[in-house]
């Protein structure tokens, strides 16, 4: 059983199981749509680096999305509307402006540029970074760093309620990398506390669980 739609895929559970089983395995739709995207923005010369869920996979924490975000600049996005949409890519409404769709796939793609405020939106001292300034090649993508994917996870999470779940990403980075308290010395001072906070919990757990065994 399979799907070449992707919005077609996560209206079932079961094809969504197997895209995600594929996801982890580097295979599967939204990894080819990935490899297919970044290679058009390469193509072109758009700058870019892949944020969000897929970033945290790339650096090694397994969680599955239903969309591919990416980091431009804003003159990269004004290049991708007036090169691609149209030519593989539409908006994924009427009017929208930073979410976009696949055509051949039916992917969701969502685009933050380079100086908006992570969370809330209010100004503070963590900013979405230039992407060319801060990316990794991961597998051939753009991705960007750990410290700054961190660095926005943090400020997202501390500013914005509704976004806690990315203060719990930290904390899976945290056990998935085997950060030390010291990684918050590469953050930007704002979110360092938050970090430790969280890396000590984590450290606690692991005490924790270490007692149980050797009980």
């Amino acid at each position: 059983m399979s799907a070449t739609d992707f919005q077609e895929i996560l209206s079932s559970p079961t094809l969504t199981y197997q895209e995600g089983l594929a996801f982890f395995m580097g295979t599967g739709l939204l990894n080819n749509t990935l490899r297919r995207v970044t290679s058009d923005l390469e193509r072109l010369g758009i700058s870019h680096s892949v944020i969000g869920a897929v970033a945290l996979n790339q650096h090694g924490y397994r969680r599955f999305t239903e969309d591919i975000d990416l980091l431009f600049t804003k003159e990269g996005l004004k290049e991708f509307q007036d090169k691609l949409v149209g030519l593989g890519y539409r908006p994924a409404f009427e009017g929208a402006k930073r979410r976009f769709r696949t055509t051949q796939e039916n992917v969701t793609i969502e685009i933050i540029t380079a100086g908006e405020y992570p969370g809330d939106g209010l100004p503070k001292p963590v900013v979405f970074p230039d992407p060319d300034d801060n990316y990794i090649l991961i597998d051939g993508i753009k991705t960007i760093t750990l410290e700054k994917l961190i660095e926005l996870k943090l400020a997202s999470g501390m500013s914005a309620l509704d976004r806690l779940k990315d203060l719990a990403d930290v904390q899976e980075l945290i056990k998935v990398k085997d950060l030390a308290a010291d990684f918050a010395q590469q953050l930007d001072s704002s979110v360092r506390d938050r970090f430790i906070e969280l890396y000590q919990a984590v450290a606690q757990a692991r005490e924790r669980e270490r007692g149980t065994l050797t009980e």
